[in-house]
């Protein structure tokens, strides 16, 4: 692979047992050009904490806060409309500007 940048999109809601440990396993891989983008669906504990810690020495992880939806799917969805482009095999794009 070469420079290409990776986004990992993840959406989260009430995870502060299990982003710290998630976090680090990004950061710890060996291909450094991540961009990480989480969406917390209103999260009622300490998991925004978590995320902004891990970003005061990490500049790239995103961290997207919205209204609870009560829906892991529903912020997925957020993930993948504003940060991604799925095309079929049949579709095709004239500019991503």
């Amino acid at each position: 692979m070469n420079n290409t940048t990776i986004d990992v999109l993840i959406p989260v809601f009430n995870g502060e047992n299990y982003i710290e440990k998630c976090l680090n396993s990004l950061l710890m891989q060996t291909y450094k050009n991540l961009r990480i983008v989480i969406a917390d669906d209103g999260s009622t504990d300490r998991t925004a904490e978590i995320i902004n810690k891990f970003q005061q020495t990490n500049n790239n992880i995103e961290l997207y806060s919205k209204e609870n939806e009560k829906s892991i799917s529903k912020t997925r969805n957020f993930l993948l409309t504003n940060f991604s482009l799925i095309l079929g095999h049949f579709d095709t794009i004239k500019s991503l500007s």
